[in-house]
């Protein structure tokens, strides 16, 4: 045998399989709170998978943040990037019934024609809150799609059409939403989770490695915190979370990753309210116009 035939033979022996090779080299990247690369990365490809799992061995269904995990639904995560809110449109493909999720004024006509070209027939729009940051176009939406109904919850102090409580329903097709009060950003704060607790919305009550600010509106971080531990982390570890908004391009995360590596609730609720009351944060821009405008479903001065 050669030198170079036998060192051709070493290096072989020494090359491990393309799943061991993808998750050690996930393991070794520094992971850093929330804006790391191989955190990004894992999100991205692997929303359900912990650190430290072989991502190829998770199931299928998992591979792409931006598709549901419950089989037979439709699902799009839509973006508005002055005020970085996330909209949600989910539908049943085969009745058509779908339900959108804190859509915004400046995207209506976006939104609209998505609904339009997928043939979906929009049944409700709900907030997760009363928004600070802006304006909802349920109102508007409202004058140009007949029969859609608006949404939000009683503690709010909107009007809507259906003014939600805790484990009310939101019926499309065979698939629908539970309502889980989740107080503490808001009063009227809500977050809701898909039948199969695959899926949770949890507005602004938990965000990608943070949550709302506790400061304006009823705000109170001990809510918050019950809120989060007792609504949202008693979900199943692999229920995806998508938040009313991402600051840093993320998209989906999963309550145990949360759970594990949210560098606010992780804490104690001493500390917690602590970091809570000293974020010193500047006043939301469009507060003054957003907050009046969505108390009345949006079409204040429209």
């Amino acid at each position: 045998m050669t030198l170079r035939h036998h060192h051709s033979l070493e290096v072989h022996a020494r090359v491990k399989p393309v799943q061991r090779t993808l998750a050690l080299t996930l393991r070794l990247r520094p992971n850093t709170e929330g804006s790391s690369y191989a955190a990004a990365e894992s999100r991205r490809f692997c929303p359900g998978v912990s650190a430290g799992v072989n991502p190829l061995s998770a199931t299928t269904r998992w591979y792409c943040s931006r598709m549901a995990l419950t089989e037979g639904l439709l699902f799009r995560q839509l973006f508005e990037s002055e005020s970085s809110t996330y909209t949600y449109l989910l539908a049943d493909p085969e009745t058509k019934e779908a339900v959108l999720i804190d859509p915004v004024l400046e995207t209506i006509d976006r939104d609209l024609k998505l609904i339009h070209e997928l043939g979906l027939n929009l049944k409700v729009a709900v907030n997760t809150h009363c928004h600070a940051d802006h304006i909802t176009s349920t109102g508007l939406m409202k004058k140009r799609l007949l029969g859609l109904k608006s949404a939000i919850s009683k503690f709010s102090g909107a009007s809507a059409d259906i003014l939600l409580l805790e484990g009310d329903k939101i019926n499309f097709g065979k698939h629908y939403l539970t309502v889980r009060e989740t107080p503490g950003h808001t009063d009227g704060c809500m977050t809701l989770v898909l039948g199969d607790q695959s899926m949770a919305f949890t507005g602004d009550a938990l965000l990608i490695r943070g949550c709302g600010r506790t400061d304006f509106q009823q705000g109170c971080p001990k809510k918050l915190f019950d809120s989060v531990h007792q609504k949202i982390f008693t979900l199943p570890d692999r229920c995806l979370v998508y938040p009313a908004h991402d600051y840093l391009g993320q998209t989906v995360s999963t309550v145990g990753e949360e759970r594990k590596f949210n560098p606010r609730l992780t804490k104690s609720l001493e500390e917690f309210v602590n970091i809570m009351n000293n974020l010193n944060l500047p006043k939301p821009k469009k507060i003054d116009i957003s907050v009046p405008a969505n108390l009345v479903c949006g079409v204040h001065d429209v």
